[in-house]
């Protein structure tokens, strides 16, 4: 009996004692990762990387485990193991970097490719940068994208637009899910809304792409990628307000219905309805805004697995800005001054691939946008339509990719004013084609062209060509040149044109502009001994347009003047974009871009106005994680820009200064499915109206009652205006709105 229990108590003791030990070296790209997080799952095993990358788990029970391994700006890592008896196991790691260098991207040739790979340079954005400075909108989110500026066009209603590269908004076509939600009336609104809780990715390209999108892409475009329902979370929410009395919530649901499809529903609403006046121009500093936006997206689960999608999207909004005593009863009026704009549209967007053992893909969507709006006394009605579909054969022959393509557009579009007689509606068919070819290993060239037949404009043509060398996997260099169009739709996208007392004057009928560019990218990778990581991306580019049409403010301060420019204009820079990585966890994204804009007419060079020579933008974020804390610095500055003066005797400042906003974040995320964050806007409580007497002109005689002319309309010098002024809110160059603290909640149900 005594033996058996002996036998017993030494089975057990050896079972005890038969435990192994994990180890292995965390590294990337044969570089040592330093302060690698390791955790073995369902356990309480954890432990961190040493200097050279080593790590070492030990007394690990037998049985089947999962381990992972996260590091800072590098993608997370999985592998099942089996422990058996006292074996001690290797494992090690590689990471890939998580940066968006080999994101895979569709906006730069129509078709998903690596970013490393795609001929043409792509820019990508997750919503893990948009989160270190949390917004309402994706038009405010921009501002901390390098070479990328959201342009607020007027002090009282705050309507603004992108401007890529100093080019003015209509120059930058926006597309959500490669489809052309947002043009023409829609361009000061469109980015508004947008749930961030669907919001997948941003793609950006900078400089003409006409070839594959048509007109408007002359700047660049901005597809705005929506996530699939299928990876998305079950529930996800984030709600945020700021000490101004601006309240912000997403929310995100995913369902299944059935095995047939999954949907994804975003909602997105926004209130502002607190006048604040700290200038004391008796004028509200932001406008007031009441603003609801549901997205909804279908995939659709075929036995082919090929690709059926739908989505849709209702938006209204309710915004007003104007003197502080403004009310609803004033509403186009001459007793208050206010501008109030009714937004009301409904978008619906899909791609479906056909069913045929070619790749196939048509794509369509449609939109429908009704603006009623008051500028003070003078109302504009306003109504557009949109329609959009695309067929796109993807066909690869040997060394070729080639991309055949034929789309038409519909566009509708009538309003109130004089310049539409009667509603305008056109149609636009289009044909393209594309060929990318592996030239050799390293070597690729693409080659594309578009033909567009407008009814009023007759046929465009626009080719463009693109030569890729990688010179090896952390050294790229990139060449893109081609033509690119765009048919000025004048009031629903020059906002001066309706706000303010200037006169709008159309010289002669408007052709399309036509554009020629050239760029050149230079990308770079490098990997330090100590595991850290820096990107650096370089951009050069120059464009030459004809046709060009700009707004004149100068030739007669009582008006805005339209017409071809008798000339030429002439956009080129050089742009930086650095990414660091380190082991320590600090992550910093720092940008630059030097521009020079201008329009040369009559042998007589100006510079453009509302364009800065240099703009700079960084994302400092560093992580603490025994306290599970995130900070994010973020910034911008620009440079000084020309503004739009009323004339000789105008004290307003011609050139803005330079100027800077600048953000703090902390996040809390200790709490699981939660994070809890708070910061400051706007720590340098920077506003335009600093170093000006005034920002508005006439506010305090909006509707210029007491404005004198003489006998050629020129306004007149007296008493009452020293300056000879009329009202005008166009003077304006950045936000208005001051320092200002915030808290919000997330919540993400995977």
């Amino acid at each position: 009996m005594k033996n058996i229990i002996l036998f017993f108590c030494i089975l057990i003791n050896t079972i005890s004692f038969a435990q192994s030990t994990i180890k292995g070296k965390i590294t990337s790209q044969d570089m040592p990762l330093q302060q690698a997080n390791i955790v073995l799952k369902n356990t309480k095993n954890a432990t961190i990387s040493n200097e050279d990358g080593s790590y070492s788990i030990k007394n690990i029970i037998s049985g089947n485990y999962e381990m992972v391994v996260s590091y800072t700006g590098f993608k997370s890592q999985r592998k099942t193991i089996t422990v058996i008896d006292s074996i001690d196991i290797i494992l090690d790691f590689d990471l890939k970097e998580n940066n968006t260098l080999d994101e895979v991207v569709v906006t730069g040739t129509l078709k998903p490719v690596s970013r490393l790979e795609s001929p043409v340079p792509v820019e990508v954005y997750k919503p893990t940068f948009f989160k270190k400075n949390p917004t309402a909108n994706i038009f405010e989110a921009l501002q901390n994208v390098n070479g990328v500026r959201p342009q607020l066009n007027c002090n009282v209603c705050n309507t603004g637009d992108i401007h890529i590269n100093g080019l003015e908004g209509p120059y930058t076509l926006v597309l959500i899910d490669g489809m052309p939600i947002v043009s023409g009336l829609s361009t000061v609104y469109g980015l508004s809304g947008i749930p961030n809780s669907l919001l997948e990715r941003i793609e950006i390209v900078k400089g003409p792409a006409s070839s594959l999108y048509g007109s408007e892409a002359v700047g660049g475009l901005i597809n705005i990628i929506t996530k699939d329902p299928k990876n998305a979370p079950v529930f996800s929410a984030d709600a945020f307000s700021t000490s101004w009395g601006e309240a912000n919530i997403d929310l995100g649901f995913k369902a299944n219905v059935g095995k047939s499809a999954s949907v994804l529903t975003g909602i997105n609403y926004f209130n502002y309805s607190n006048p604040i006046d700290n200038n004391h121009d008796n004028f509200t500093d932001v406008t007031l805004q009441d603003r609801i936006s549901v997205f909804q997206k279908w995939n659709f689960n075929r036995k082919s697995n090929k690709l059926f999608s739908m989505a849709g999207r209702f938006f209204y909004e309710d915004r007003w800005g104007g003197e502080m005593q403004w009310e609803k009863k004033y509403r186009g009026g001459d007793e208050v001054y206010g501008e109030s704009i009714y937004t009301k549209r409904w978008e619906l967007l899909g791609a479906y691939e056909l069913p045929v053992s070619e790749k196939m893909l048509f794509s369509f969507s449609y939109t429908d946008h009704d603006q009623n709006s008051v500028y003070g006394n003078i109302p504009y009605l306003a109504k557009q339509r949109i329609g959009f579909g695309q067929l796109t054969w993807d066909k690869k022959l040997n060394n070729h990719d080639l991309l055949f393509g034929t789309a038409i557009r519909y566009q509708y579009y009538d309003d109130n004013t004089t310049a539409t007689t009667k509603a305008d509606v056109n149609w636009i068919p289009s044909v393209f084609v594309q060929d990318e070819i592996n030239l050799a290993e390293k070597h690729k060239l693409l080659l594309g062209a578009r033909y567009d037949y407008n009814n009023n404009h007759g046929s465009i043509f626009t080719p463009r060509l693109a030569y890729k060398w990688k010179v090896n996997d952390n050294n790229i260099l990139r060449f893109n040149t081609g033509t690119g169009f765009r048919i000025v739709n004048l009031f629903t996208e020059e906002h001066a044109a309706l706000t303010g007392s200037r006169d709008v004057i159309v010289l002669e009928e408007l052709k399309p502009e036509r554009s020629y560019n050239a760029n050149l990218n230079y990308l770079k990778k490098i990997y330090t001994k100590n595991g850290n990581f820096i990107g650096w991306e370089t951009t050069a580019w120059y464009t030459y347009f004809t046709n060009s049409i700009i707004p004149d403010y100068d030739s007669n301060p009582n008006q805005i003047i339209y017409k071809n420019l008798n000339g030429h204009a002439v956009t080129k820079g050089i742009s930086t974009n650095i990414d660091m990585v380190f082991n320590n966890g600090l992550k910093m994204i720092l940008g630059a871009t030097f521009m020079d804009v201008s329009k040369t007419e009559n042998n007589i060079r100006t510079r453009q106005m509302l364009t800065e020579k240099f703009t700079g933008t960084w994302a400092i974020s560093y992580r603490l994680p025994k306290l599970f804390l995130d900070i994010d610095y973020t910034g911008n500055v620009y440079g000084p820009m020309r503004l739009p003066l009323l004339g000789a005797l105008d004290p307003r400042k011609e050139y803005s200064p330079t100027w800077s906003i600048q953000n703090i974040q902390f996040t809390y995320n200790k709490l699981k499915n939660f994070e809890i964050y708070l910061g400051i806007k706007n720590l340098l409580n920077w506003t335009p109206n600093k170093g000006n007497p005034f920002i508005i002109a006439r506010a305090d005689d909006p509707f210029d009652k007491n404005v004198q002319f003489d006998t050629n309309g020129n306004v007149q010098a007296t008493p009452d205006n020293p300056y000879a002024l009329t009202f005008d809110p166009g003077y304006v160059y950045g936000p208005n709105q001051g320092i200002r603290s915030f808290f919000g909640l997330r919540y993400t149900l995977k």
